[in-house]
C-alpha cells in the first residue's frame, strides 16, 4: 500500500475506504470532477470508451488492459510510474513473482486435478483472462478457456465431460456470498468438491490476484509453507 496515500477515489466495486465515483462502467463524472485527480486509472477494453471520454475532458488517463497473469504483473510497474512511485511498482512486481515461485515449488510434482472456475452463474460462464493461468500456477488443469481469452458460457455437457475434481465459484460482484448448492441444484452430474472464493481474489487484475492463486493452490494441494 505504498501509494495508498495518493488515492482520492474508487469505484463502487472497490473495497477501499475512499470516496466512490460510481460504477466501473458508469462513473459519476461530476463526482470525479469534485475530487480533481491528477491521474485516472482505467482497466480492460470494456473501459476503452470511458478512457477516451475522460481524455477528451482533459484528464490524464493511464489505461491498462492485461488479459493474462504475466501481463497483470507487468502493470504493477506501469501503475507505479503513473503515480510517481516507480520503485514501489517494481518491488510489488518482484514480490508477486517470488510468491508465484513459492507456489510453483509447493505444487511441483503433484498430480494436477481438473478445475472448473465459474465467474458468472446465470448463465454459467467459465472464467477466462488470467484465471486459466492462475489455475495452472496453482497446480491444476483448466480445459475450459485458454489463458487470455474472455470468459465464455458453458453447457452442462461441456463441464461434465471434463469431469472436474474441483468447482470454484467466484461470481462477479458477489464477494463470497454464493450458495455452493447452486451447482447441485442444476442437476449437473459432477463428483467434485465445490468451493466459494471471494470474487475480488480472482476477477481483478490486481495484487489481490496473488492472494487468489495462493488460495487456489491451498484448495488443490493443501496449506502453503509459512513465510514468503
Amino acid at each position: 500500500m505504498e501509494a495508498a496515500d495518493c488515492l482520492v477515489g474508487v469505484t463502487t466495486h472497490c473495497d477501499l475506504d475512499r470516496p466512490a465515483v460510481g460504477g466501473w462502467l458508469n462513473p459519476a463524472l461530476d463526482r470525479l470532477a469534485d475530487l480533481a485527480p491528477d491521474v485516472v486509472c482505467t482497466c480492460d477494453d470494456l473501459q476503452a470508451e470511458i478512457r477516451d471520454d475522460l481524455r477528451d475532458r482533459g484528464y490524464e488517463v493511464v489505461h491498462t488492459a492485461p488479459t493474462t497473469l504475466a501481463e497483470t504483473l507487468e502493470t504493477f510497474e506501469t501503475l507505479g510510474r503513473a503515480v510517481g512511485r516507480p520503485e514501489a511498482g517494481r518491488r510489488l512486481e518482484a514480490d508477486a513473482r517470488r510468491r508465484l515461485d513459492r507456489i510453483a515449488t509447493h505444487v511441483d510434482g503433484r498430480e494436477r486435478p481438473v478445475v472448473y472456475c465459474e465467474e458468472w452463474s446465470d448463465p454459467p460462464m467459465a472464467a477466462g483472462n488470467w484465471v486459466p493461468d492462475a489455475v495452472e500456477v496453482a497446480g491444476g488443469t483448466y480445459p475450459f478457456v485458454d489463458a487470455g481469452d474472455r470468459s465464455r458460457e458453458v453447457s452442462a455437457a461441456t463441464v461434465t465431460a471434463a469431469d472436474p475434481d474441483h468447482v470454484v465459484l467466484h461470481v462477479c460482484g458477489r464477494g463470497d456470498r454464493v450458495d455452493p448448492g447452486v451447482v447441485a441444484d442444476r442437476g449437473w452430474d459432477l463428483d467434485a468438491a465445490v468451493h466459494v472464493v471471494d470474487d475480488a481474489l480472482l476477477n481483478q487484475p490486481s495484487p489481490r490476484l496473488l492472494d487468489g492463486v495462493e488460495t487456489l493452490a491451498e484448495l488443490l494441494h493443501g496449506p502453503l509453507p509459512t513465510g514468503r
